[in-house]
């Protein structure tokens, strides 16, 4: 981590930080709530640019994390004995809505894998899809794995773990040979060293990784403008990008997903990925200020005021033209609507 990222002191790992207020929602002019939290801005140096709040606490990263966690998938030489194709990578690092684009991917992955629903360790869910949903209720079904939101990973976490030998229903030990490939990737990505990453349990049973805001946004630049990395290293940080630009669906979904939304208001030039409990983070693959990223966290671990914020930074960092942030207007939440269709109050964002 470099001595720009250490200029404000760890805090005791039991605590959490007060960071400052980001995000306001007001009603008829007046102070209704508020939502804290910090964000953090560095180049691929780990550098940090422009800051707001305690940027060294440690957050768990959660799904942000994909990305990281998919390139021993690639680099093992995983990803072309399997023939993944560019929207199976794609998936590989979604948090996605279980639509029926989503689910045949997994579904063929697994296929060529020699494997099934069953081997998949990431437990049910039900799919954001409403048509799927539907179709479920209707059949008298319950969802399986296939529908979880990380089931393009976990296809990816086997695929990895047949390449390296490991049973499939030990592909998500923290000491199997997959997952200790995967810590070690987010590690150098983030410029840590090992013991400054924490490990627990995540959602989808797969291990999660708690690191500072800074290192997560470091892993981002890196993974926009690796060209400082590994010849292997930057052509799978590469390759995702280029999955990312061409599929942006498949990493989230067609139904008012931000992810999906920068990706394709940039036109791949971003590379997004949200993690639960108000996790979000952006690299810039493309134009001025190539090879810089930003991370924040939301305390209250919220949509509501995370979604506002990613787009004022987008637009303070200028990564996108006014043209393209009109794409993600429905997304600041500028005006307050009730039942009735009556304005009553508005969003304020402080960056």
């Amino acid at each position: 981590m470099s001595h720009a990222q250490r200029s404000t002191p760890p805090l005791d790992p039991t605590s959490w930080p007060l960071n400052p207020v980001q995000v306001r929602i007001l009603r008829g002019g007046l102070v209704e709530s508020v939502h804290r939290g910090a964000w953090v801005l560095v180049d691929e140096g780990g550098s940090v640019v422009e800051a707001s709040g305690h940027t060294l606490a440690p957050i768990f990263a959660r799904s942000a994390v994909k990305a990281f966690q998919a390139l021993p998938l690639i680099e093992s030489g995983a990803a072309a004995r399997f023939a993944y194709r560019d929207e199976e990578l794609a998936l590989a690092l979604a948090s996605h809505d279980a639509e029926h684009v989503h689910l045949d991917v997994v579904r063929g992955v697994l296929a060529r894998l020699g494997l099934e629903t069953a081997h998949l360790g990431c437990g049910p869910q039900m799919p954001a899809d409403r048509a799927v949903r539907r179709e479920l209720d209707q059949r008298g079904e319950k969802p399986s794995a296939l529908h979880n939101n990380c089931s393009g990973k976990h296809a990816g976490f086997l695929a990895l773990a047949l390449h390296l030998g490991v049973p499939p229903q030990r592909y998500l030990e923290a000491d199997s040979a997959g997952q200790v490939l995967v810590r070690a990737a987010l590690t150098e990505m983030a410029g840590l060293e090992h013991d400054d990453i924490q490990v627990a349990v995540d959602g989808c049973s797969a291990p999660t990784f708690r690191l500072p805001l800074a290192g997560l946004a470091t892993a981002f630049a890196r993974l926009a403008a690796p060209r400082d990395l590994a010849p292997e290293r930057r052509a799978a940080c590469e390759r995702m990008q280029r999955a990312v630009a061409a599929h942006p669906d498949h990493i989230a979904g067609n139904h008012r997903r931000l992810c999906t939304a920068i990706v394709r208001a940039s036109g791949g030039r971003l590379f997004p990925k949200i993690g639960a409990e108000g996790v979000y983070a952006v690299g810039r693959t493309g134009g001025p200020g190539r090879g810089r990223g930003f991370a924040l966290k939301m305390d209250d671990g919220q949509k509501r005021g995370l979604e506002p914020l990613v787009v004022q930074l987008l637009e303070r960092f200028g990564w996108l033209e006014r043209a393209e942030l009109a794409h993600l207007e429905e997304y600041r939440g500028r005006e307050i609507l009730n039942r009735a269709g009556r304005l009553v109050g508005a969003t304020e964002v402080d960056a």
